[in-house]
């Protein structure tokens, strides 16, 4: 049931972003800069600003409210600071070094490069303490658990001070006894310690992935707990009336219990609804294949959509840890609004990765930041409004952005300031182009053939770039797409994986009754504990995978099947559904060639009810939002020309304008180069067209 209002928060590395929808379908936006530092502080903020704005208090918004939900970085932070929770692991002796090894993968693009350096190690090698044990590929037991040892461990964990504990046998998925056993004595040693135990979290085939897995969980747990519950307790304080929920890494909302437990499906929270939201700006139009980019203060953020449905990742490395549980595939890079030119050893302009993120900022934020960055360069071209981002709420400093990119970029390669600040909008660029071409070209998909979404409050001063660049003619920008993930989180539904390992040849009845069962005691498993969490099954769907290869391959691949139940006779339509799905991976397929499972996956969802879409009413023509005019640089010549700049809040449904020329949102700005026309459709969307297309 719909109570008054909907909020949404996506707490990004330079912004906190936030949403607000109520019954009668108004959408709001509001942002606020991150406090990384101390993450609850600027969801206050955020709410203090919310009661500025509209003159309701926090209590009012929270207490009548049907879902409060959070995005959240502070797991990503930690793993890309190494700032987690000091974690022991438990492994079979003479495993212990497995996530060393690394199965002898090292990244592409750095395979014969010696001077590589290897990936730190979440858990040094001194907490890493081998059990005899052992339960060989069949799952019967070779090797008795050792509980000394396993005492032994909790013993050595208690002196270093671990306070998270991370458990994986070899085999442990077809004999989890061992596990369970040792989880038992490690509780009873270590009460206060967080615990993962792998065959539980990743019940998968694969040591080194579940192991790997483990240890990210083990490595965040004690990080997200305490953020979750500083959350929970603030909301509660606020009148909460519904638990807060939490944006996972596999597109959906789950409680903060299940955050803190498996809290490696937090990594990818923010960006992982990006997707969700694409697809409800494009429906106007019917769009389903969609390239999102948003593009905040401190990193680009890129997701493909294809015929509706979001690439999803698993057994991937995420920076430079295996992690196997399902994640809406991300492709991030540092490049955003606060990300930092310089001039590299051979004299040569670079924008990146390094940023000045929101403490000091951008030069122009005139909070100590002595660097130049992109959102120096967008000011200085003229994009950026002087009166300051956010409505004002945060002025800008054209005079020490100006100096930041002369004493830095401009002097020392002997140029403009204009022609350095277009440089550096063109390689920030070129750096964003290439991701796109990774999540895109590199899979197999033309870019043309989809829409770019403009997300992030910065990727609207760059959208036409990239679009000419990559030779799309089509561009969706919202104007909630500062807060595009935030918005996304409020239309998503309540999703859990459940897993289970399944060595299985496709041959025969009692394949196909091993399989049947199999994910009917998933889907039970699943609908009992959404049924528990207040979902009626009119409200529940299930999505089913299996993890196939051909007999004697390495590497398997993930196959989507309908729900039905799995006779011998449905086992060929099964394995049509691989051949298919490998053939369009691989370009070939062996349809002679026996199949095997290696796992199987259900994903449970409880739909929620969505807010009404945007409306806005029609304009009044373009003209009557002019605001006036700004020197701007379309050119890498640096010249400046005066281009007309519009209020976007003053446009209404079918306003168009062609570029060039600059739409400034409250949270947003949006850059129109010359050779595209903007139309605005009554969802708030502005639909931007390239002319050369259309010719």
């Amino acid at each position: 049931m719909r109570t008054q209002y909907r909020l949404g928060i996506d707490a990004g590395g330079t912004f906190t972003d936030f949403i607000l929808a109520d019954k009668k379908g108004e959408l709001q936006i509001f942002k606020v800069l991150s406090t990384p530092t101390e993450p609850t502080k600027a969801i206050k903020n955020g709410l203090a600003l919310i009661t500025e704005e509209t003159g309701l208090t926090a209590q009012e918004i929270v207490s009548n409210s049907d879902l409060c939900i959070n995005g959240t970085t502070v797991g990503l932070n930690a793993l890309i600071t190494h700032n987690g929770a000091k974690a022991g692991l438990i492994a079979t002796k003479g495993h212990e070094d497995s996530i060393e090894i690394r199965l002898g993968h090292k990244e592409d693009g750095y395979r014969y490069d010696p001077e590589y350096p290897p990936a730190t190690m979440l858990v040094p090698r001194n907490l890493r303490r081998g059990i005899r044990e052992r339960v060989i590929s069949d799952g019967t037991v070779y090797t008795p658990l050792n509980e000394d040892d396993v005492r032994d461990a909790c013993r050595h964990f208690l002196a270093e001070g671990v306070e998270s504990v991370a458990i994986s046998f070899v085999w442990s998925v077809l004999h989890t006894e061992h596990e369970t056993r040792a989880a038992e004595i490690v509780r009873e040693m270590m009460p206060d310690v967080r615990l993962t135990v792998g065959s539980q979290l990743y019940p998968q085939v694969r040591e080194y992935t579940r192991t790997s897995t483990a240890i990210v969980n083990a490595y965040l747990a004690p990080i997200l707990q305490r953020y979750v519950e500083a959350i929970d307790a603030y909301f509660r304080e606020l009148g909460s009336q519904h638990p807060v929920r939490y944006f996972q890494s596999n597109g959906g909302l789950a409680l903060g219990k299940v955050v803190s437990d498996q809290s490696v499906y937090a990594i990818n929270s923010g960006p992982a609804s990006a997707p969700q939201a694409a697809l409800d700006v494009g429906a106007p139009w019917g769009e389903k294949n969609i390239i999102t980019c948003d593009m905040g203060g401190t990193s680009f953020d890129i997701t493909l959509t294809k015929d509706g449905q979001a690439n999803v990742n698993k057994n991937i490395d995420f920076l430079r840890y295996r992690i196997g549980i399902p994640m809406i595939q991300v492709e991030t890079l540092g490049a955003g609004g606060g990300s930092i030119g310089w001039i590299d050893s051979m004299g040569l302009m670079q924008m990146g990765p390094q940023s000045a993120g929101s403490e000091p900022g951008p030069a122009c934020y005139g909070q100590g930041g002595e660097n130049p960055t992109t959102t120096d360069a967008n000011l200085t071209m003229g994009y950026l409004n002087a009166d300051g981002l956010v409505g004002g709420r945060l002025p800008l400093d054209v005079k020490n952005a100006r100096g930041a990119i002369q004493s830095k970029i401009a002097d020392p390669l002997g140029i403009s300031i204009e022609k350095a600040a277009y440089g550096m909008f063109t390689i920030v660029n070129n750096n964003m182009v290439n991701a796109i071409r990774r999540v895109s070209v590199e899979r197999g998909y033309d870019p043309r053939d989809f829409v770019l979404m403009g997300a992030g409050g910065a990727t609207g001063a760059h959208i036409t770039a990239l679009a000419r660049e990559m030779g799309i003619s089509k561009v969706l920008i919202s104007k909630l797409a500062s807060g595009l993930c935030a918005y996304g989180q409020i239309i998503s539904d309540v999703k859990y994986n459940y897993m289970a390992p399944a060595p299985i040849r496709l041959e025969g009845a009692p394949a196909a009754a091993k399989l049947d069962s199999l994910f009917s005691g998933l889907e039970e498993r699943g609908l009992k504990d959404l049924a528990g969490d207040g979902f009626a099954e009119d409200r529940i769907s299930v999505r089913r995978s299996l993890d196939m290869r051909y007999v004697g391959q390495v590497h398997e691949c993930t196959v989507e099947i309908d729900q039905f139940d799995v006779t011998e006779a449905r086992l060929e339509d099964i394995k049509a559904a691989f051949h298919t799905r490998h053939k369009e991976l691989y370009t070939y397929d062996e349809p002679n060639s026996d199949v095997e499972v290696v796992n199987v996956e259900s994903t449970i969802a409880g739909h929620v009810d969505k807010p009404d879409r945007m409306k806005i009413a029609p304009g009044l023509g373009a003209e009557s939002a002019l605001k006036g005019t700004r020197p701007m640089v379309f050119s890498a010549e640096g010249i400046t020309q005066d281009a007309p700049v519009y209020d976007g809040s003053a446009m209404g449904a079918g306003d168009t304008l062609s570029g060039p020329a600059v739409i400034e949102e409250v949270t947003t700005t949006i850059v129109v180069e010359p050779g595209w026309t903007v139309n605005l459709h009554e969802s708030g969307v502005y639909l931007l067209t390239s002319d050369a297309a259309e010719a």
